[in-house]
């Protein structure tokens, strides 16, 4: 395993209302579990984010706030120094969450019954907004071979020739993927040929380990809606710190056209200035976040191995999520999520959230403390070694 040369440490979020662990006890049904689900982590967020929201907290007033030009500074160097992507102030279009932006692009570029392809097992609010806007679900189930999960291409341009609309989720959750550039250029030629727009959710960007992101919208600027946060890179999933980046002006008002009859336009203080905060001022943190981050992974994969237990992780390439086979184990779908919650007490999305193709997987969040992950492995180590003794 790494190095580790900054310590992390798992926040007790009591009493702050944070949907990981408050709602968990009705989803689960029982309190004697540690919930590791929700996408957020239970680690601090960067020190200087911690400051920016305190100093903005010091002035009494918390108003109608406008979007200031410092934190469209602070997306274009973002988005420069990491991603090598010149983006253009005009591009960038302030938002309240991807999620409603998913929401707004497919109001914005189909029509009711037109077909959206998803990559499944996909991020479930995908196939939840395809369905809430009546629109035609096209999935393109991804192929998982040798541990490994790749694009099924042949299928895909089948469904592009119905399609209006792609959702892609890069990099890809619940699996891990970072796509290669030929395969996203193979996905943009597909689109392009049969007149396809793109929306892009990049959320997970920054929190990519060996490999190397690609941005979508840096392929394809005429066809592609860019979605990005910096609330799972910097936790503070709250703040509604939510951008697009629209490079086409006709994209671009098609969009804004949705978002503004919502009426969503204006800026949360303490979001603008984590974002402005985090971009400026936390990449070194980010770095050994990532490196933590890392080494829990690292952990689960050579527990189970160690163990032999009859799971497989699929190879973690970015996201704080592992997303775990369990199909070794034998049972069914609602077998395997009652061994989890009542026999290992780790509470954990199931795969079939993510739709049909995740049949048999578990997603399991390691966005915490590493002596949190050790007891998570420690529960499941437990509650394996006595089914295998019955």
């Amino acid at each position: 395993m790494g190095e580790r040369t900054m310590t992390f440490t798992a926040i007790d979020r009591s009493n702050t209302y944070a949907v990981k662990w408050e709602e968990w006890k009705s989803r689960f049904g029982t309190e004697d579990l540690l919930p590791l689900w929700v996408a957020d982590m239970d680690l601090a967020s960067p020190p200087t984010v911690q400051k920016a929201m305190i100093d903005r907290a010091k002035h009494p007033i918390y108003g109608y706030t406008i979007y200031p030009e410092v934190y469209y500074d602070a997306i274009y160097l973002w988005m420069k120094e990491r991603f090598a992507w010149e983006v253009e102030r005009e591009w960038i279009v302030p938002a309240y969450g991807v999620v409603s932006s998913i929401h707004f692009s497919i109001e914005a570029l189909t029509q009711p019954g037109e077909g959206v392809i998803v990559q499944t097992p996909i991020y479930p609010p995908f196939m939840a907004s395809v369905h809430k806007h009546r629109r035609k679900l096209l999935e393109n189930r991804l192929l998982y071979r040798e541990g490994k999960y790749g694009i099924d291409f042949e299928d895909f341009e089948a469904k592009a020739k119905e399609a209006k609309l792609f959702l892609l989720c890069s990099p890809h959750n619940p699996t891990g993927r970072v796509w290669d550039q030929e395969e996203l250029d193979r996905m943009i030629t597909i689109c392009r040929e049969n007149g396809v727009k793109i929306v892009s959710d990049e959320i997970h960007s920054d929190m990519v380990y060996e490999k190397q992101h690609h941005i979508m919208a840096s392929l394809a600027p005429e066809s592609t809606i860019f979605l990005n946060a910096p609330s799972k890179t910097f936790n503070v999933a709250g703040l509604n710190t939510s951008y697009a980046i629209i490079p086409d002006k006709r994209l671009r008002k098609a969009y804004l056209n949705k978002q503004r009859k919502a009426g969503l336009g204006d800026g949360n203080p303490f979001g603008i200035e984590a974002l402005i905060a985090a971009y400026a001022s936390a990449q070194s943190w980010l770095e050994e976040l990532k490196k933590y981050l890392k080494n829990n992974i690292s952990f689960v994969n050579e527990f189970i191995a160690y163990h032999k237990l009859a799971i497989i992780p699929v190879k973690t390439e970015a996201t704080f999520l592992i997303w775990l086979d369990c199909r070794g184990l034998g049972m069914d779908d609602k077998a395997l999520q009652a061994f989890f919650i009542k026999e290992a007490r780790l509470g954990l999305n199931s795969g079939v959230s993510f739709g049909e193709a995740g049949s048999g997987f578990m997603r399991l969040n390691v966005g915490t403390s590493s002596e949190v992950v050790e007891e998570a492995m420690k529960r499941l180590f437990d509650a394996y070694k006595k089914r295998e003794v019955r």
